[in-house]
């Protein structure tokens, strides 16, 4: 699933090191527009809701805490 993961992730913005990156949303290289694209891949590929108030920086700073956002949520 984290396989997964990073290739949404890859596809979205190829230029960046997600294995590395910890601060995403926090340093601006996520976007609205890219956090919203990932949401709706998110979504789709992990058969999960994401709700408006579940869109928290520390859910989307890392790869790594968006695997675990998604553990979360299919629990």
């Amino acid at each position: 699933m984290m396989e997964d993961l990073m290739e949404i992730l890859r596809d979205l913005r190829p230029d960046v090191d997600f294995e590395r990156e910890t601060a995403l949303v926090d340093d601006g290289i996520l976007g609205s527009f890219e956090i919203t694209a990932l949401v709706n891949e998110i979504m789709g590929e992990f058969d999960v809701k994401i709700s408006m108030a579940d869109l928290e920086p520390e859910n989307f700073n890392s790869a790594e805490a968006i695997y675990e956002f998604i553990q979360s949520l299919k629990e």
